[in-house]
């Protein structure tokens, strides 16, 4: 089986939600045997179709333009089993890019119009490969992708083998939610085994793949920060990443979020510790995390025997975190004080970040 999977995410390997998903599809295909090519149409040169006709009249089958689309994937296209249609969720549908390269396969219809189950159609010049379509949204509400789904269903038809529409995704790379994250992208790799082996993904791992990640409430808090941060940054998200920012908590919870978020297991190991902050200033509350066997969990107010306490004016241990003041240099100048093993408060910058 021959498998092109276009992947029309502008974002690079590795940051991409659309590419995370992908890769995962792809891997499954790949184990079932299948003969699979992934295509990234940021690399490529597409040319809108300009609506000239000419790929039905003057050169039939053969589109005007000289580009990527007319010399490789098209060709590429008809030779395929299957297409992954891969594109991130724009205004509710595929982006510009996946738009652009189907509006570009109109050379494998004839212009007649004919009627087929009851509707106007166009006559096949050559068979089209299957469909899969794949999709990602930030926003955690399934029914942001209606609308792709339906435009998917009528221009597939009985051609679409499968629809894998992951809500929630910016919340995959999430530390906290590593376990649901990987119980995720196994049933996207398992689902593309059942793809070529049966020509279609089961209920079952269909459950596991569009299975809750955290939720709204959760979401729109730390994404409010970080548009917040960029904006205060004077930064694009792009920009933010290079930079190696960190979104600045303006409460105790999205403090508690971000240390959370920003907490790194490996490097935590076997530690079992309780860490208590406690804020004056501008924000006032208590908050501490519990670290064990390489998990952390964030508790509102004080703990009953913290092994480490810091006591600080919210705004100065927000400096702190966001790097915007060097918290051994703070602590000589007594900027704020802490009790306890001070081991901990050493191995900070080891325990949270990624740095």
């Amino acid at each position: 089986m021959k498998v092109i999977a276009f992947n029309s995410s502008p974002r690079a390997e590795g940051v991409s939600k659309t590419g995370i998903m992908l890769d995962a599809l792809v891997e499954g295909m790949r184990e079932a045997g299948a003969e699979v090519e992934v295509v990234a149409l940021r690399k490529k040169k597409i040319n809108n179709c300009i609506g000239c006709y000419t790929c039905w009249t003057k050169t039939p089958g053969v589109c005007v333009h000289k580009d990527d689309m007319t010399a490789e994937l098209f060709p590429k296209w008809l030779e395929a089993d299957i297409a992954v249609y891969a594109t991130p969720l724009y205004y509710y549908t595929m982006n510009a890019a996946m738009k652009a390269l189907l509006e570009r396969t109109l050379p494998f219809l004839e212009p007649f119009i004919t009627r087929v189950e009851g509707r106007a159609s166009h006559p096949l010049r050559h068979n089209p490969p299957k469909a899969v379509v794949l999709s990602v949204a930030g926003f955690t509400d399934p029914s942001v992708f209606d609308q792709l789904s339906g435009y998917a269903n009528f221009v597939f038809r009985n051609g679409l083998v499968a629809e894998i529409y992951r809500p929630g995704a910016e919340m995959l790379p999430w530390p906290q939610y590593g376990d649901t994250r990987r119980s995720i992208l196994q049933a996207v790799a398992l689902g593309g085994r059942e793809i070529v082996q049966s020509g279609k993904i089961s209920a079952e791992t269909m459950e596991r793949i569009t299975q809750p990640i955290g939720d709204l409430d959760s979401f729109a808090q730390m994404a409010n920060l970080f548009w917040k941060s960029c904006i205060r940054e004077g930064v694009t998200p792009e920009e933010f990443a290079k930079k190696n920012l960190v979104p600045r908590p303006d409460s105790v919870q999205t403090f508690m979020m971000i240390m959370s978020q920003g907490f790194n297991p490996e490097r935590a190991g076997n530690l079992k510790a309780v860490m208590q902050f406690t804020f004056s200033g501008g924000v006032e509350g208590s908050c501490h995390f519990v670290i064990d066997g390489g998990k952390i969990e964030a508790r509102d107010g004080a703990a009953a025997a913290p092994d480490l306490i810091v006591e600080s004016a919210f705004d100065t241990w927000m400096d702190v975190v966001t790097g915007k003041a060097d918290g051994q240099q703070m602590f000589m100048e007594q900027k704020y004080k802490t009790s306890g093993d001070l081991m901990l408060l050493v191995r900070m910058k080891e325990l949270f970040g990624k740095d």
